[in-house]
């Protein structure tokens, strides 16, 4: 319960960044734009702006065509400055970890002629994926994000749906941080158990090896 908890408030802690950095970079785009560019919803976006506001992080001024300019407020540098810190700690641990559990997992879809693989959920995990697949002789297709904007994800076609796909993968890995539960399971209704590869970072293995 308590690595489930950790797991979830670092999944918050690093979109809450993701959407300061944002503003901060250009606090003219629009709600769209800005999930698009996070890889989240768009309803998760305008959440976290609203807690941003009420937090006095940002300051939202209204602008033409019912449209909001947002302003990082000095308490938002100051928590924007202390999350950086507290992700740059987080991310030493998640790339090492990361990097060793899609080693594991393309050498067992290796082994097993699972040759071509597509990613679902476009994040931190899925870039670290497209970086170990180069040595594991197996091909990354396609990230698959229904939350995302067609174009390219790392240099690899970006898809909002497995039906957007030139071809049936012969595997799915499970890249997404935010709702890792429901993405492998619909993958494993969609394409069988044996077919959906997890990290164990995501700590959803321990489930499915327990199933009768």
């Amino acid at each position: 319960m308590a690595s489930a908890t950790s797991n979830d408030e670092s999944k918050q802690a690093r979109i809450m960044l993701g959407i300061l950095d944002s503003v901060e970079r250009d606090g003219s785009q629009s709600q769209r734009r800005m999930a698009s560019d996070l890889g989240i919803a768009l309803g998760l976006v305008n959440a976290y702006l609203k807690r941003c506001v009420k937090k006095g992080l940002v300051k939202a001024n209204e602008a033409p065509a019912r449209r909001y300019i947002y302003y990082l407020t000095p308490h938002g540098f100051a928590e924007k400055s202390r999350l950086t810190v507290e992700y740059l700690s987080y991310s030493f641990g998640f790339f090492r970890q990361a990097k060793e559990d899609c080693a594991v997992l393309f050498a067992e879809a290796y082994t097993r002629g699972l040759d071509r693989v597509a990613l679902v959920g476009r994040s931190d995990l899925a870039e670290i994926a497209a970086i170990c697949a180069l040595e594991s002789g197996v091909k990354i297709i396609a990230t698959v994000d229904e939350s995302a904007e067609m174009g390219s994800f790392v240099g690899l076609p970006l898809v909002k749906s497995f039906d957007d796909l030139d071809r049936k993968p012969a595997a799915v890995v499970i890249t997404d941080l935010l709702r890792p539960r429901e993405t492998s399971e619909a993958a494993i209704a969609r394409f069988g158990e044996a077919q959906v590869l997890i990290p164990k970072l995501l700590r959803l293995r321990e489930r499915r090896e327990a199933r009768p």
